[in-house]
Parts: C-alpha cells; structure tokens; sequence
C-alpha cells in the first residue's frame, strides 16, 4: 500500500500536517520503509527520485529535499551514473568520524531515542570530571538511549557551565549534540579521544536496559575538545554489545 502521503498534492508541498514539512514526513516515510526493505532493490539501490515522486505523489525537488539529509547521514551513498544505494552499515557499526548517538544509529536506518534520567548543575562528580573539564561544578546529562523504542545504551555527559546552561534551552530527547555545539553554539570542535573498555549491569542499569544483572556491556569514555583546546564534553556511556561493534583500520609504517 502506497503512503498517506501520495495524496497531498505537491502544489502545497511545504505546507505541514500539523506543522511537520511535507518533505520532513517524506524522509521519515522513507526512513521507516527502507528498514523494512521497502523501496529499495535486492542491490539495496534506492527508487530513483522520478519513482520515488510518483510513489508518494509530490515534485522531484521535494524528493530531493527529502532524500538529501539521508545522504548527509550516511544511510544513503550516491554513485553517479548507477544511483542512490543504501549503506551496509548496521547499528552495531562505528565510524571513524565523530558522531553522537543519534547520528549513528539514524545513520544505520533506525530512529533515535531518549529518556531523560538526570540534567542540571552539579559539583557531586568524581575527580576525573573535574580533571578533564577544569570546572569545579558542571553541567550534566544522563540519558537511556533507543533505538526504534528499544533501550540499547546510557549516556551520561558532562560540560562545562556555560555550554550545558546552553543546551538545557534546547529538545533534550532529539537534540544532535555535536551539530548543537558547532553549529547552534559556535564551538568548533577539533577531536574527540575516546577510551573503549567493558564492565557489567549492576541492578538499576540492567533494570533501564531490560537485561539481567551482571549482564556485559560495551562502556566508553570520551573526551571532546575544541579547536582553543577547551573541553566540551565529558562523554561516559555504557551500550549493550550486541547492538555496537568496533571495526578499527590499523596500518604498520615501513621502516
């Protein structure tokens, strides 16, 4: 059955239903299909724009405006002359490039969740916080991360005053975070160094993310620093590791 959408007419397409851009509820209709194998072929080749037009009733240029930040994403590659293919990654997938949870799993064709646990100033942190971030009180953030509804991961962040009294004004459940901080905050970021590890569920983290104590968990530390060499953020999370694996390119110099 074609979308809902096919019957909008496209002489209105930047008119919302309720409030939502018609190409915004195309994206997200893709999104959605995509994920279960609609829309694409068994090359994982997307319907072409004139197709995809036709599909949901509405102009090319509202395709094209729908299909654009999937490919900015990453959860579509173009390749000229052959047309517009889905990625292979899957959500248990990280890339070298930085990018916050909902960007990564976005870009594995799922969608992004939260459920705010914790948020405010704090001076109640451990000695490495007050170390990597040079501020004796903090702004933190604690959050179970989703994945299509399913908890998969807690992140709990940190940063300084000034950024978190910032981000407190902004959707604290949809909020693309490094995105937030460059382009909304200004603050150009230069790197990010992240530390991998593994630890165990006591009972309220197995409690949030629906497994057993004692269960394993994929745990990381990252440190966000600005092109000044300011710290932005404090990242600690722990994911369940069958959502989430390493692929990392190692190269050996010659001598």
């Amino acid at each position: 059955m074609k979308s809902s959408l096919i019957a909008a007419n496209a002489r209105h397409q930047s008119v919302a239903e309720g409030g939502t851009p018609l190409h915004i509820q195309i994206r997200e209709s893709i999104r959605r299909q995509v994920k279960k194998g609609e829309l694409i072929d068994a090359d994982g080749r997307l319907m072409t724009e004139a197709e995809l037009g036709r599909y949901f009733g509405v102009s090319r240029i509202t395709i094209r405006n729908a299909i654009s930040p999937l490919v900015h994403e990453g959860m579509f590659a173009r390749s000229r002359g052959r047309g517009t293919f889905l990625r292979s990654n899957q959500p248990e997938n990280w890339v070298g490039r930085l990018m916050g949870f909902s960007e990564t799993i976005r870009d594995a064709g799922y969608e992004a969740g939260a459920k705010v646990l914790q948020q405010g100033m704090t001076n109640r942190h451990d000695v490495g916080v007050k170390e990597k971030l040079q501020e004796r009180a903090v702004w933190q953030l604690k959050r179970l991360r989703l994945a299509d509804d399913t908890p998969i991961a807690i992140e709990h962040a940190f940063y300084p005053p000034d950024v978190g009294l910032e981000l407190e004004k902004r959707e604290l459940i949809k909020i693309i975070m490094y995105s937030v901080l460059e382009d909304d905050l200004g603050h150009e970021i230069a790197e990010a160094k992240q530390t991998i590890g593994a630890g165990l569920t006591d009972a309220t983290s197995a409690k949030l993310l629906g497994v057993k104590p004692g269960a394993p968990l994929l745990t990381i530390e990252r440190l966000t620093l600005g092109k000044d060499g300011r710290a932005l953020e404090l990242l600690r999370a722990s994911y369940l590791p069958e959502f989430f694996r390493l692929s990392i390119s190692l190269t050996r110099r010659a001598t």
